[in-house]
């Protein structure tokens, strides 16, 4: 993807979210009544529950240092870090209409050991091997270069570390299907390809070996992976 792209995809996506993001976070956590119609009609399932169970991967007392892409508003997430008084925290997201949220939310529940960034997930501006874990809740869906994203991912894990989340799978719900390209794509919130099931599996374990726990929730891929350790050479012994 070219610059030009890329700039005229980064546009697209901030009008949609300027449209959207007085509602946005009653979306996702079904605060609404209309809310909760559009998450069990379309998608089947309640993203509370599944959030919990994603951050529940993480223990609260986590030491290290943790990178969560997308960041988003922190809506799911603040509560967690503010028990997670032991970690390091990067937000980084490609919206800044997100991270001013997430900013504002930050401030309001006092999350001290949280630091937002704006970036680009294919491109992280991180040294390779420098977190302990990377989050990624609902994000892979959203990015352009997702073979970018998941190689980036790889680099800044540290070996043993864990690499958890989960994202959007097609096959699953025929309804969710045709809402994501008819709706979804055309917004810019969503852009193709995106993994089956059993291709997300796939590409799990081929980049990070056996270590690897899937669980789908309908048209939803949850997964924990732990990067293996490099394996010792002579002149390192």
């Amino acid at each position: 993807m070219n610059i030009l792209d890329k700039k005229m995809m980064a546009n697209r996506q901030s009008n949609s979210y300027q449209r959207m993001m007085e509602h946005y976070d009653d979306l996702l956590t079904g605060r609404k009544w209309w809310s909760r119609i559009y998450m069990r009609f379309i998608w089947n399932e309640d993203t509370n529950l599944l959030a919990r169970k994603v951050l529940d991967l993480i223990p609260d007392d986590f030491r290290g240092r943790l990178l969560d892409v997308p960041v988003g508003t922190a809506i799911f997430t603040a509560e967690k870090y503010r028990r997670m008084k032991d970690a390091e925290i990067v937000g980084l997201d490609y919206s800044e209409e997100m991270i001013a949220i997430a900013a504002l939310r930050k401030e309001t529940e006092e999350i001290a050991n949280l630091s937002l960034e704006q970036g680009d997930v294919g491109e992280l501006p991180y040294a390779n091997e420098i977190f302990d874990c990377v989050l990624s809740m609902n994000g892979f869906q959203a990015f352009p270069e997702k073979e970018k994203a998941f190689a980036e991912i790889f680099r800044v894990l540290k070996p043993g570390g864990c690499f958890c989340g989960c994202f959007y799978v097609k096959g699953e719900r025929r309804l969710a299907d045709l809402f994501v390209k008819k709706v979804m794509e055309r917004k810019g919130f969503f852009h193709p390809p995106y993994d089956t099931f059993a291709e997300a599996e796939s590409r799990l374990r081929s980049m990070y070996g056996d270590d690897v726990l899937t669980e789908k929730m309908a048209s939803v891929c949850l997964f924990r992976c732990v990067k293996p350790q490099r394996e010792t050479t002579e002149n390192e012994q």
